[in-house]
């Protein structure tokens, strides 16, 4: 299955309250209001709710509307919101560093072994660091992507200082010729302070080699936990200054509009999202394809 049908797919739960909002062939106010509560269902903010139906109800107040017709005039409408978020890492350096962070489950180190495998198909040399010190399953699930990828992993010993292994990394990537280097960092609260600060202390580590690195930092968020994605990306820029923003596991939530709410909050690029678990499934963000698929188009 296409990547593309993935999303449709996994949108289609989004899509489907959506739709069920829009069976009047009036558009008067009760017609506004339920499309409206939809969008807040699909986790849409309000505020960017609100803009839309403000828009619609300028546009089609008192008209005779077809489904489609409104399908269509929203799907647009969260396109231009959703334009100016699409980014890409730029590869500029070498190597060129990526952090990864997030919230413990948002799937780091699968993306981190996706981003490896699609680096690797475009002939770089791939490092990655298992900053992940605390949790030996993710040392060892990055290790089987290292294998399947065919990159060099760098590790520490079990319970050692995070901050070490990146910078035993960064050297070993420089001193191998490393095209890319992406580091897999602990999932961590982002209402616990320590584990933050910790966080800060790679970075710190990371600029005593390369003062320019990292050149993209990356957080990775699940789309599965909604509204919850905004104070995570919020409190994690404040704390590291993120690039990118990648969002994973839209294959299987029924709140796919936390997308345009992280979009319309902040000014990070969007550099791609997850619909499953195959290298394959993580893929460059493109506005149109999911505002379409979130409008079932």
């Amino acid at each position: 299955m296409k990547w593309l049908d993935r999303l449709k797919n996994g949108l289609s739960k989004t899509s489907c309250t959506l739709v069920k909002a829009l069976t009047h062939t009036k558009l008067d106010a009760k017609a506004l209001d339920e499309i409206e509560e939809a969008l807040l269902l699909a986790d849409i903010s309000a505020a960017v709710a609100s803009k839309i139906i403000s828009e619609l109800s300028l546009s089609k107040f008192d008209k005779q509307v077809s489904n489609e017709e409104v399908r269509k005039f929203i799907a647009d409408k969260l396109t231009d919101m959703l334009a100016p978020a699409v980014g890409k890492i730029e590869i500029s350096s070498k190597p060129h560093v990526i952090l990864l962070c997030g919230v413990n489950g948002n799937g780091k180190t699968t993306t981190a072994g996706k981003l490896a495998a699609q680096y690797k198909e475009r002939g770089k040399k791939v490092v990655m660091a298992a900053c992940d010190t605390f949790r030996a399953a993710a040392v060892e699930q990055l290790e089987v992507w290292g294998e399947r990828v065919g990159c060099q992993i760098i590790s520490g010993a079990a319970g050692s200082d995070p901050a070490s292994v990146a910078y035993k990394a960064i050297e070993s990537a420089r001193a191998e010729g490393a095209d890319v280097l992406i580091i897999d960092t602990a999932g961590r609260l982002h209402n616990k302070a320590n584990l933050m600060e910790e966080l800060n202390k790679i970075v710190r580590v990371i600029k005593k080699v390369d003062d320019s690195a990292p050149h993209d930092t990356v957080i990775v968020v699940d789309a599965t936990t909604g509204q919850n994605a905004i104070s995570q990306v919020d409190i994690f820029n404040k704390a590291v200054n993120l690039t990118g923003v990648i969002i994973t596991k839209l294959d299987g939530t029924a709140k796919g509009g936390v997308v345009v709410s992280v979009a319309d909050k902040f000014s990070i690029p969007i550099v791609a999202i997850g619909v499953g678990e195959a290298i394959e499934d993580l893929n460059p963000f493109s506005a149109a394809s999911y505002a379409n698929s979130l409008m079932d188009i």
